[in-house]
């Protein structure tokens, strides 16, 4: 059995370009249909967040306003109630340590951007699970936590690894738009990664040996595949 730390972020707002602030959190179906995954295939999945703190759900992630039918809205808040006591009780980031897990899996909502991009502590989880050569996996906006991950000199520890992410086509399509406070995928680039978004809301991942990356929402099931996949053939 493959023991997979999930961390999700533990924000409930985002501050924008224009100052305002921003209602969010994590994206219900990035959570709920890659946990199901993992789950459902034996993966023994823990959850962590900054702090241990209880993360919030993105209330677009379960309405129509954020793309997401009423039958998919009630699916994934079923599921997610099914694991409400995981959910209120993560383990803090601090504590824990990717000596202890084969894989470590950071689905988005726009909450990453607020907290877990300068993570020190998911940071030392990264570099300890590049260094031991553990499965890394990003979905979405997840991906741009990447950033907490910097080399002793200072550059990025994912430069020059091809990934996906959330593209700024979607951003502007149906996430924040300009108002956006920074580009993950612009930001991505400007750190050396190279990044190679697919069409729009398509299913697209991609792996660069033991990093795996899903562009958005719709890429949460084929994420977790990846995932177990990579995981079989070690």
């Amino acid at each position: 059995m493959s023991k997979i730390l999930m961390v999700i972020s533990g924000a409930n707002s985002l501050k924008m370009a224009d100052g305002s602030t921003h209602p969010t959190g994590y994206w219900a179906e990035e959570v709920a249909a890659s946990h199901e995954v993992l789950a459902a295939e034996g993966g023994d999945v823990d959850l962590a967040t900054p702090g241990g703190v209880r993360p919030t759900v993105d209330v677009l992630s379960l309405d129509e306003r954020g793309g997401v039918s009423d039958e998919d809205a009630q699916r994934f808040r079923g599921y997610l109630d099914g694991i409400a006591d995981r959910l209120a009780a993560p383990l803090a980031l601090a504590d824990v340590r990717a000596a202890d897990y084969d894989a470590i899996y950071i689905p988005g909502g726009h909450g990453p951007m607020a907290d877990l991009v300068d993570d020190d502590d998911l940071g030392r989880l990264l570099n300890e699970a590049v260094a031991q050569g553990k499965i890394v996996v990003a979905l979405c906006h997840g991906v741009g936590a990447l950033l907490s991950a910097s080399t002793p000199d200072g550059g990025f520890t994912f430069a020059d690894r091809e990934l996906t992410a959330f593209s700024d086509e979607e951003e502007r399509q149906g996430g924040l738009g300009d108002n956006i406070p920074f580009s993950v995928e612009g930001r991505l680039r400007e750190r050396g990664a190279r990044v190679t978004p697919g069409a729009p809301w398509s299913s697209t991942v991609i792996q660069d040996a033991t990093l795996i990356t899903g562009q958005n929402p719709q890429s949460s099931v084929a994420t977790a595949r990846k995932a177990l996949a990579a995981l079989a053939a070690r």
